[in-house]
């Protein structure tokens, strides 16, 4: 019965859609198109354009399926037709609702957070909601600013790379009344929602890796610069895995500092731990894109690896799997961080779920040809 009354009400709503369509018809052909005085195009002139009236023009836009494909289809060619942009900003207003979602990242040219980016567009997309996207450049005080100006937007939901922020970051996100979830990281005290890994287990893992292929001279390259938490984690963990492994080893760090995350970066790393450190036999990456640097580096000097030193990195890139050799590195789950966190924010933004969670989504270690 449900289905009868609401099938009648909506060919109820098609007649009417249909005599109103066949009403303004004939006043739309009196009537040449009109614009403000700015040359916009408004609802009227989409109205006038498609023989309706402009109820009628607005609820198609808002409600499309209250209303029948004849007009729905007649509007839609007018707003093509007449060049028309809804006035997201008044309906938002009326909604109290954004549509938007805040994606707040380190970097936007590296490839692990491109992914994450799509994942969380592929479940948000389809429901309405966009993406404002701001990159930090692993600075805590660009990320403070970016909360700030994002805030001030009124973001439906808000998605945020790392657990580890400013003291004022931190009060800005947990007052803002927001769905936020936190990623690529674990902590006992999230925000909010969190979406995510353990670095420093993911680190630990392939030392004892590289340790039972039989290495003992091991060296960690990477940028620690102070921003990048995840790093310096990564960083930590290596340490207290040498001590574990290794007791009577030294412990081998070479900091990029600043530089870029980059192939050039990698050649340099490894020029110096080839340098300072000759007794390195296996050098491990804390991101693969250092580690492809390296790997091209050492095809140019004749270097063999794994023969003459090992290679390993982290993040599982797509270039790992077409170099040659073929890196060894620890495969985190991108894209999937960011499917999961869409899944998180949509259920929040639509009533759905009030529940808050913390997913650890795991790592592996992807044995190739470099180590």
């Amino acid at each position: 019965m449900t289905n009868t009354g609401t099938s009648a009400a909506i060919d109820a709503q098609s007649d009417a859609d249909r005599a109103d369509a066949e009403g303004s018809a004939s006043e739309a052909g009196n009537h040449r198109q009109t614009r403000r005085s700015t040359n916009t195009v408004t609802l009227s002139d989409v109205a006038l354009h498609a023989g309706v009236s402009p109820q009628t023009v607005s609820r198609s836009i808002r409600s499309p399926e209250l209303v029948s494909k004849f007009t729905l289809e007649r509007v839609r060619q007018s707003i093509e037709a007449t060049g028309y942009v809804p006035n997201l900003a008044a309906s938002n207003l009326a909604s109290n609702r954004s549509m938007t979602v805040a994606a707040i990242i380190p970097a936007i040219s590296a490839s692990v957070f491109a992914d994450a980016l799509h994942g969380l567009d592929e479940v948000l997309a389809p429901a309405g909601y966009q993406l404002f996207i701001g990159s930090t450049d692993y600075r805590p005080s660009h990320e403070e600013e970016l909360v700030r100006a994002f805030l001030g937007r009124r973001p439906d939901g808000i998605f945020i790379v790392g657990t580890d922020h400013s003291p004022v970051t931190a009060h800005l996100l947990r007052e803002s009344q927001v769905p936020i979830v936190e990623a690529w990281d674990l902590t006992e005290n999230p925000i909010d929602s969190l979406v995510g890994f353990s670095n420093g287990d993911a680190l630990q893992a392939i030392v004892d890796f590289t340790a039972q292929r039989g290495y003992r001279h091991p060296t960690f390259a990477g940028s620690f610069q102070s921003g990048d938490f995840r790093a310096v984690a990564r960083k930590a963990s290596f340490e207290d895995a040498v001590r574990r492994l290794y007791p009577d080893e030294p412990i081998r760090v070479v900091d990029s500092g600043g530089s870029k995350v980059d192939f050039e970066s990698g050649r340099q790393l490894l020029d110096v731990t080839l340098r300072v450190h000759p007794e390195t036999d296996v050098l491990m990456f804390a991101s693969d894109v250092f580690a492809a640097g390296a790997i091209l580096e050492c095809a140019r000097r004749g270097i063999r690896v794994p023969h003459d030193i090992a290679i390993t990195g982290f993040g599982d890139f797509e270039i790992a799997r077409h170099l040659v050799p073929t890196l060894t590195t620890v495969a985190v789950p991108n894209r999937e961080i960011g499917t999961t966190a869409g899944q998180l924010l949509l259920g929040r933004m639509m009533n759905k779920s009030s529940l808050t969670r913390k997913v650890d989504l795991g790592f592996s270690v992807v044995a190739r040809e470099s180590a």
